[in-house]
């Protein structure tokens, strides 16, 4: 087993199993205080070559002691899959307590639970669990277009898959491939779906009851509240026409009409009023279910086997089969269960006993499935099946169970869900995966080559979210901070543009609340401090000999603004002397001597004694003449 060094050159190793030391590139021992790698080889003055295990150095080829799991608790009962019709909720529990470890066992056994709930009937005119399934679908496209969707439930469907037909076509698919828990597995069933499995409920609407109806349609009756009634009925007329066949009155259930041979004639229905629901009008309907009478009535017409029409019951009025005669009649077999009313019980009249079932339909149509036979309990006299505990408990019989259909599946499409679209608006694309497989066991399936799969390959990218985006803010860049020391601002232009950013909108249009800000706060480091400036010095103030001369000195900021902040201490002279050479040349006699007329104060020049200075002596220079 590999373990950690930090230097590319042979590390001097300290296996501790509780801690782990490493030769770092300096050459000295380091530790993260964490154990060595489970496994990792260690040696001691007792084992000459151990590994560890568990922050301990054991034999090596020691396994350590392993632990089985053990189930945890239950949880609390979650929440209901329906709000009527019977929907199951389910709990669950984990192999935690303890979790396996050391190459221990799984827990074996159920790791979720089911059980029933909301098993009262849902309002009338409530729409069907599985049709309404069906009909989420039809705000979605498929394969580019939109369709309204209607539950599929005919051969060579998985009856726990959400197969749906599109309405007006001449094709279905597979929508799900699970219905919703709670969802019947058939129409005349009150087996439910349960992660895609079929299973048994019984006629109290419990989950996995034994409760069984009787022929009466009773929940755990024996049979005792009805009589069976059978029929043939072969009459004909020379020209044809509708001719009655049978009266079947209110409350009637396992209704069961059929012809016994193929013909050009047809079953029909109709009430006692005339009313015909089914062939009536000489108007033939296509075969599908009709709800009459507070029940379901399967009409039934294959291109190749005698027309039926079956129905559970009970009926909610009483109803007359007709044949709408086109040739001979070959003959219509019908047979039917009368509500009667009965003194003392039906058991002490009968019998009843266990019985095999015929084999069940295989639970799976390829790669192996389980197909069961049944053990029920029976009356005698007419062998209608009844709840079992009119039969013995202890002399029944163990339920048969076979292999079937164990060839492989042919090749179909997996399509997985697709991912989530890369743009919310302005078009992206969303992907899912695709693949070819076999199932060629119950839990075993081998993916194959694209050719594989004979039917068109579904697409794996498409085009989502096509809404164009809404207007949104666009900050241009951020300007220098101003001003270019201490705290300042920096400003930007903030703009509601279109998604793909080729149109301006009004600032009204994109949401105030996510507006990038336009101005913030900044800073360049603290500004250097005010300082004295000074200017050039002036012309000094005598031509000859000693003078003074000016200079102006200002206390200014960085910006050059004025400033009072300038300490007085290191302030530069505004003033100084200056000393002129003299010029010993005599003045030319031409040149001559006067005051300037424009200024008036001279005799103050004289008076204070400023005729020294070059600018008085020559501003007044008649009055300074030897002065």
């Amino acid at each position: 087993m590999s373990f950690p060094v930090w230097s590319n050159i042979p590390p001097m190793q300290i296996w501790v199993c509780r801690e782990l030391w490493c030769l770092s590139k300096s050459n000295r021992c380091v530790t993260n205080s964490i154990p060595a790698a489970e496994g990792t080889l260690c040696q001691t003055g007792n084992i000459e070559k151990g590994w560890c295990y568990q922050g301990d150095c054991v034999p090596f080829g020691t396994w350590p002691q392993s632990t089985d799991g053990g189930w945890g608790s239950w949880s609390l009962w979650g929440e209901c899959s329906r709000t009527c019709g019977g929907g199951v909720s389910s709990s669950l529990r984990h192999c935690d307590s303890p979790a396996p470890s050391g190459g221990g066992k799984y827990c074996l056994g159920e790791r979720k639970r089911y059980r029933s709930c909301s098993t009262d009937p849902c309002p009338l005119g409530s729409r069907d669990f599985r049709e309404k399934q069906c009909a989420d679908f039809d705000s979605m496209p498929f394969r580019g277009k939109h369709y309204n969707w209607k539950p599929y439930t005919g051969g060579g469907v998985k009856p726990c898959a959400l197969n749906c037909l599109a309405e007006g076509y001449n094709f279905y698919t597979e929508r799900a491939p699970a219905v919703i828990d709670g969802t019947q597995c058939n129409a005349d069933s009150l087996d439910i779906c349960i992660n895609g499995e079929c299973k048994h409920v019984g006629c109290d609407n419990i989950l996995g009851s034994d409760a069984r109806e009787d022929r009466c349609r009773v929940c755990g009756g024996d049979g005792s509240t009805c009589d069976a009634i059978e029929g043939f009925f072969n009459d004909s007329l020379p020209r044809g026409g509708y001719m009655e066949v049978v009266q079947i009155p209110r409350g009637s259930v396992h209704i069961d009409v059929r012809e016994v041979s193929m013909s050009k004639n047809y079953i029909a229905l109709k009430s006692e009023g005339d009313d015909y629901y089914i062939n009536g009008a000489w108007t033939i309907d296509w075969p599908r279910k009709f709800d009459v009478s507070g029940t379901a009535f399967h009409y039934k017409r294959p291109t190749d086997e005698p027309e039926s029409l079956e129905a559970l019951g009970p009926t909610s009025e009483n109803l007359i089969v007709m044949v709408l005669l086109q040739e001979q009649n070959l003959g219509i077999r019908y047979k039917f269960n009368v509500p009667i009313v009965r003194t003392g019980s039906g058991d002490n009249e009968v019998g009843f006993m266990w019985t095999y079932q015929p084999w069940a339909e295989c639970s799976a149509t390829c790669a192996g499935g389980i197909q069961r036979q049944e053990v029920v309990c029976k009356r005698l006299d007419d062998n209608s099946i009844v709840q079992n505990n009119f039969c013995d408990p202890d002399s029944k019989p163990p339920e048969n169970q076979r292999a079937c259909n164990t060839e492989p599946c042919p090749p179909e499409w997996f399509i997985g869900d697709w991912l989530e679209c890369s743009k919310t608006c302005d078009g992206g694309m969303r992907t899912r995966a695709v693949l070819c497989i076999r199932k060629v066991g119950p839990s075993e399936e081998e993916t194959l080559d694209y050719s594989d799969c004979l039917t068109h390959r579904p697409v794996e990218k498409e085009s989502c979210n096509n809404q164009s985006c809404p207007p949104q803010w666009v900050a241009l860049d951020w300007s220098e901070c101003t001003p270019k020391c201490g705290s300042g601002f920096k400003h930007r232009i903030v703009l509601c543009k279109s998604s793909d950013l080729s149109k301006t909108f009004p600032a009204a249009q994109c949401p105030e609340e996510s507006k990038p800000p336009a101005r913030i706060r900044c800073s360049l480091g603290r500004c250097p401090p005010p300082r004295w400036v000074t200017g050039d010095w002036g012309q000094c103030s005598a031509q000859c000999g000693l003078g003074q001369q000016m200079r102006t000195v200002q206390c200014l900021s960085y910006t050059g603004q004025a400033s009072v902040d300038c300490p007085e201490t290191v302030r530069p002279p505004s003033m100084q002397q200056c000393d002129s050479k003299c010029d010993s040349t005599p003045l030319s006699s031409t040149e001559e001597c006067k005051d300037v007329n424009k200024v008036a104060y001279c005799p103050l020049v004289l008076k204070f004694k400023f005729c020294s200075r070059a600018y008085f002596r020559q501003m007044c220079c008649k009055t300074c003449q030897g002065h």
